[in-house]
């Protein structure tokens, strides 16, 4: 049976071109990819890029204030979002530009459209032309869901935050995942009038209880008007933007409203289920540890699969696919032990079990401290920073890892790597503290402040 190519992608992100670019460069295979937006997926293009440089932007207010205190005469003008709008999208178009030339580079083919599965190994082009492939491998990545009658009345996803004409007086963001309350932070920053609804208990789910308390504490105390065990009972669209009625019966109008309510795997459409797969119960590619589907010709990596949605994770199992094969080396991407990073203000990094998880496996020690960084005190600001080990008593193994902290993605980066080795506390004991720094409080606790 003659092939056009060895492989053909569906999905421009981060991936679908690391799986390509491999298996041409390295593996020498005839590959094409297929994207209908742009080359760079949702994390270059409309999350964790732009939502870092985000994050900078509005880090500043602070940090003037900060320079004040520590003896800087200074005066701020107001944020120009305009000029900061064009600056990002400038950034964004670059970023793209090197994705593309480096799979041209790799001698990838690429098609600038939608493309669907007809069947195991015929790929449609929206032009009409049928491609065949010995191999396809789905890269679609997620995309916002919104109820319904938050998209008839009009009211923003995340995806639409970057392209603002201009920034809203206040904002109602409807979410407690990371994606909602990185934004409430974010446009707090700018100066927005931000209120949070989350219709559970607190923040953050999934991550351990303690710090997400510290994070939503932080969050308020910076401005954020949080308010849990709230929801969205009805939305309208009216002449200075939206009346909103909450869970509780307040009507409030505000003039822009954001759902970040989660995201879904991006399959709407794509032929799998026609082509033999069967898709999970949130619209996901089920596979294997290879990123294999059922039909053997047909594989899927990133966030389609919904195993752990993190642009690292995705680039990881892209390469994990090509090298297995086309390169002659099997190998699948370890999820075990993935840190992660809330760019929250203060952010959280995260690694390891939470302590509900690892006492549900049996009796552990926790450490834990908050405290007023160096920093911060000079300044006269409240912030505090918390850092957390849990332990497991039996063996004295780390766990998990948690950090709440101006810079804390940085540290848990660093904390990952002692948790991948096994390291117990002990280790971290015999570690010399790096002073005056927050991350010392890692290796200077002693004493648990708790077991179970």
């Amino acid at each position: 049976m003659a092939f056009d190519y060895d492989l053909f992608v569906i999905g421009g992100g981060s991936g679908g071109v690391r799986a390509a670019r491999i298996a041409a460069s390295e593996g020498g295979a005839s590959v094409a990819l297929a994207e209908e937006s742009r080359m760079g997926g949702t994390c270059v293009i409309r999350g964790c890029v732009p939502k870092k440089l985000m994050v900078f932007a509005a880090d500043f207010p602070t940090a003037m204030a900060d320079a004040r205190a520590y003896g800087w005469r200074l005066e701020a003008g107001g944020f120009d979002w305009p000029r900061f709008r064009t600056s990002l999208h400038e950034e964004l178009a670059r970023l793209e530009g090197i994705y593309r030339a480096n799979l041209q580079r790799a001698g990838v083919s690429i098609f600038d459209q939608r493309a669907t599965i007809e069947d195991a190994h015929t790929v449609v082009l929206a032009d009409g032309r049928r491609v065949r492939a010995r191999h396809i491998l789905v890269a679609t990545g997620g995309r916002p869901w919104l109820p319904e009658a938050a998209t008839a009345a009009g009211a923003l996803s995340s995806d639409a935050l970057f392209d603002l004409d201009s920034l809203p007086r206040s904002l109602l963001i409807v979410g407690g995942g990371y994606i909602a309350s990185e934004f409430a932070s974010i446009y707090s920053g700018f100066g927005v009038e931000v209120t949070q609804f989350y219709r559970g208990q607190q923040i953050l789910r999934g991550f351990d209880d303690e710090a997400r308390e510290h994070v939503a504490g932080a969050m308020r105390a910076r401005g954020v008007g949080l308010e849990t065990e709230t929801d969205v009972a009805a939305i309208d669209r009216v002449a200075d933007g939206f009346r909103v009625t909450d869970s509780q019966g307040r009507v409030r109008v505000f003039e822009q409203v954001l759902y970040a309510t989660g995201r879904a795997p991006n399959t709407g459409g794509l032929g799998l289920e026609a082509a033999g797969v069967a898709l999970g119960p949130r619209g996901e590619v089920p596979v294997d540890a290879h990123s294999q589907t059922a039909v053997p010709s047909i594989h899927a990596v990133g966030d389609v699969t919904d195993r752990i949605n993190l642009t690292p994770v995705a680039i990881r199992e892209g390469e994990a696919f090509a090298r297995t094969m086309f390169c002659a080396t099997p190998r699948a991407a370890d999820h075990d032990l993935v840190a992660s990073a809330v760019f929250t203000r203060p952010e959280m990094g995260a690694v390891g079990l939470t302590e509900a998880e690892a006492a549900a496996q049996g009796p552990v020690e926790i450490y834990s401290a908050a405290f007023r960084p160096m920093h911060s005190s000079f300044a006269r600001r409240d912030d505090r920073a918390m850092m957390k080990l849990v332990v497991r008593r039996v063996d004295r193994r780390v766990l998990g890892c948690h950090i709440v902290a101006d810079g804390a993605g940085e540290m848990i980066q660093l904390a990952a790597i002692a948790l991948k080795m096994g390291a117990t506390k002990e280790d971290f004991d015999r570690t010399m503290a790096v002073h005056p720094t927050m991350a010392e409080e890692l290796v200077t606790m002693k004493a648990p402040t708790r077991s179970t």
